[in-house]
């Protein structure tokens, strides 16, 4: 059994955390997005991704950090439960990378505006998000726009753009 778990499975203590920390950092104003708790030696490495509409800057990343370790720190578990992280821990606080599947309406929100390529009925499409509502997304495939609601939309993937045509060259 790795380190990261005391009488846990890994996934246990994943939902554990997931239970933990996910009211620590909605009150503070941003989403969880994963916890990820893997042995780095006689210690656990402790990654914690988080997002909020407009993304999420160095500032707000040692505040969600002291938070987080605040509750980890104060971590007992619950009755019947061990605490998830047995051993001392190397904590990492960071927002999503563009490799980021977009899989919750929230993630298909902030990437309004962006290039994306996704599954729909079954075959590759590469769009621009145009705009979010609760029922789905509006792609704009070719000049065409698209109404996708989330239960037809596959995981989508923001695509890197360098120059695109309609922004400042500055």
């Amino acid at each position: 059994m790795p380190p990261a778990t005391a009488g846990a499975s890994a996934a246990q203590a994943r939902e554990h955390l997931l239970d933990l920390l996910g009211p620590v950092v909605a009150g503070a104003g941003y989403d969880l997005e994963d916890v990820a708790v893997t042995a780095a030696g006689r210690r656990s490495l402790v990654r914690v991704t988080v997002d909020a509409d407009g993304g999420i800057d160095l500032d707000a990343v040692a505040v969600i950090s002291r938070l987080v370790s605040d509750a980890l720190d104060a971590d007992a578990g619950t009755p019947g439960s061990p605490r998830a992280l047995a051993n001392a821990y190397v904590l990492e606080v960071s927002s999503p990378g563009v490799d980021r599947p977009l899989t919750e309406p929230r993630h298909w929100r902030r990437a309004t505006g962006r290039l994306v390529r996704v599954e729909i009925a079954g075959r590759q499409v590469t769009g621009r998000v145009g705009s979010v509502d609760d029922a789905g997304v509006t792609l704009d495939v070719d000049g065409t726009e698209q109404q996708v609601g989330f239960a037809d939309l596959g995981r989508g993937k923001v695509q890197v753009e360098f120059n695109r045509a309609d922004e400042d060259g500055g």
